[in-house]
């Protein structure tokens, strides 16, 4: 093991963020802790939350907060998760009334314990926030369902606007960073969902600075335009802990610039890529941007 990889290189000045509070950032902790719901800014370690909670939004994590798989690079808590809150769908859609929010994303920890991998749950939260706030647009961030189309079709029948699934990494990496996940699995949920619904925009990312090469990552991109997929979110990699997989690169945001550049270029209708770029950072603009 070289001292990259048992260490990590050392950070750079540009991954320095100042953290954001103030009486929005406050008023979102509040709101999730009456309602005892979660997020992926809170539970991933998001280096934006402070900036997109003091902005009066967040992600909303549904199904519990610990993981049935263990990824690598995720900061989610493993282990056996609690049944779903039935309650839950209309908790989210009553803070999104209250916060106002005119774009919400909502994703979830993976249930292989589910007979519908928590399908059903996605479903019914869609329409939760549909019937209580009209205008707002719906995003969901999904995990592969253990690659059930049935699952998947009931989804993407609840009609959201954008269906997002994240790619990750580049394939040759997933035996060390997403072992309980399939490349081609993950790629033929994204086909299979523009599929059912030719109207919808599909949606992934990928960390960079796992150790894959540039033409790796150009390899992805070119999968997931062929299978179908319209938006891109491209961001750095850092590891939650010196237990999880180490960082062995840290891109510079020139190079994040030329991704941007090049995906684009590529025929992606929507990128978003830099260091701080999450899976739902700025969502609602790229949805809009793509749209007008």
């Amino acid at each position: 093991m070289t001292d990259t990889e048992r260490n990590g290189p050392t950070k750079p000045p540009w991954l320095k963020k100042r953290l954001s509070s103030g009486r929005g950032y406050h008023k979102v902790v509040k709101l999730l802790k009456e309602c005892s719901l979660h997020t992926v800014c809170e539970e991933a370690l998001c280096p934006n939350m402070g900036e997109c909670f003091s902005n009066g939004t967040a992600t909303f994590m549904i199904l519990g907060d610990h993981c049935t798989r263990d990824c690598r690079f995720c900061a989610v808590l493993h282990g056996d998760p609690q049944p779903p809150d039935k309650n839950e769908p209309q908790k989210v859609a009553d803070v999104i009334k209250k916060l106002g929010l005119r774009y919400a994303v909502v994703t979830s920890v993976t249930r292989d314990d589910l007979p519908d991998g928590g399908a059903g749950h996605f479903a019914e939260t869609i329409s939760a926030i549909k019937n209580k706030n009209p205008g707002t647009q719906v995003e969901v961030l999904i995990p592969d369902f253990q690659g059930s189309a049935e699952d998947l079709k009931t989804v993407v029948t609840a009609t959201p606007h954008v269906l997002n699934h994240n790619m990750e990494t580049v394939p040759r990496l997933y035996p060390r960073v997403r072992p309980q996940a399939d490349y081609h699995g993950s790629l033929q949920l994204i086909r299979r969902a523009g599929e059912m619904n030719p109207g919808l925009a599909t949606k992934s990312g990928l960390m960079l600075g796992l150790g894959e090469t540039q033409e790796e990552v150009r390899r992805v991109l070119k999968d997931l335009l062929t299978a179908g997929c319209k938006l891109l979110t491209l961001g750095q990699y850092l590891a939650p802990s010196k237990n999880h997989h180490p960082v062995m690169e840290y891109v510079p945001p020139d190079q994040f610039l030329n991704w941007e550049k090049s995906a684009y270029e590529m025929g992606f209708q929507g990128v978003a890529s830099g260091p701080f770029v999450r899976s739902s950072f700025h969502a609602g603009e790229m949805f809009r941007k793509m749209k007008s």
